[in-house]
């Protein structure tokens, strides 16, 4: 987070002080990072509006420039703004969408979280950060290259959160259900298994100094247990990551992240490794 020079804010026309902006504020007060605030409409001039927030947040001390524009869709408006700004950090307030339209079209959030190449901060809540509890998901099965790179990243925005926000850093992580049919034998005992993953997580615990308290290592699927330890820990930030597949699932984020969002109670920010962001990039590019 220390090393966010620029913040870039959605701002819904009809709530400028709302949670989006909130959350940009504490980030920026603590790291001294610019805002861009941006209204991603076409019909209505809001520019008034911005000016009259960024004169505000100005006064309050702040580093501020706005934007209204619209392209062909919101993600690919915030994700076009983002490119031209240079911003490190996109932060959105998330609305979970109408169970049936989610089953129709998929919901403009997630596309944000598919497309972005940069970290995206969903805010669902006005639960203060300070003094909370940050929970930090990993897919502590796979310790191959991509996989480490990925959880040293979650695991370090969390850190730095928690020692920015003075919160306690928790780490979760599911492991599957035993099989006796297995090759690997270590998957086929239930101990055996939490072991493995346990074993896997003591590099970053030594690292950065998370107690075994702080540590839920348990069965069960992802995206079951992530919002229960949450809403179990009340925390106040989920931090969760993505990994690259094959082909076009290469620039795609995990449903895990996607299906998780709707049932966290807490705000979420997502990550995705350095391979995944340079294709994103690349992608944004050729458009």
């Amino acid at each position: 987070m220390q090393a966010i020079r620029s913040i870039l804010v959605v701002v819904e026309p009809h709530q400028p002080d709302g949670l989006a902006i909130n959350r940009a504020k504490l980030i920026a007060g603590v790291t001294q990072c610019h805002l861009h605030l941006l209204v991603c409409e076409k019909k209505h001039d809001h520019q008034a509006d911005l000016e009259a927030l960024a004169k505000t947040l100005t006064d309050e001390g702040f580093s501020v420039s706005t934007q209204q524009s619209w392209l062909d869709s919101v993600h690919q408006t915030i994700i076009a703004a983002q490119q031209a700004e240079g911003c490190g950090l996109i932060v959105k307030r998330h609305k979970p969408d109408n169970p049936l339209k989610k089953a129709l079209l998929t919901p403009d959030d997630w596309k944000l979280l598919r497309y972005s190449p940069v970290p995206v901060l969903m805010v669902k809540t006005d639960t203060p950060w300070a003094n909370g509890k940050v929970l930090a998901a990993v897919d502590a099965g796979n310790a191959d290259g991509p996989h480490r790179a990925l959880h040293t990243s979650i695991i370090s925005h969390g850190y730095e959160i928690a020692q920015l926000a003075q919160c306690e850093l928790h780490v979760i992580g599911a492991y599957p259900s035993p099989m006796l049919s297995a090759a690997d034998p270590t998957f086929q005992l239930k101990e055996s298994i939490e072991a493995r993953y346990r074993t896997n997580c003591k590099v970053f615990q030594n690292e950065f100094a998370i107690a075994d308290e702080c540590l839920h290592i348990e069965e069960g699927p992802a995206d079951v247990l992530i919002p229960y330890t949450a809403k179990r820990l009340n925390a106040a930030l989920t931090i969760l990551g993505t990994v690259a597949r094959t082909g076009l699932s290469g620039v795609l984020i995990g449903n895990t992240a996607e299906v998780v969002l709707d049932a966290l109670e807490s705000d979420v920010l997502v990550l995705k490794p350095d391979d995944i962001i340079d294709r994103l990039e690349d992608l944004v590019a050729q458009r």
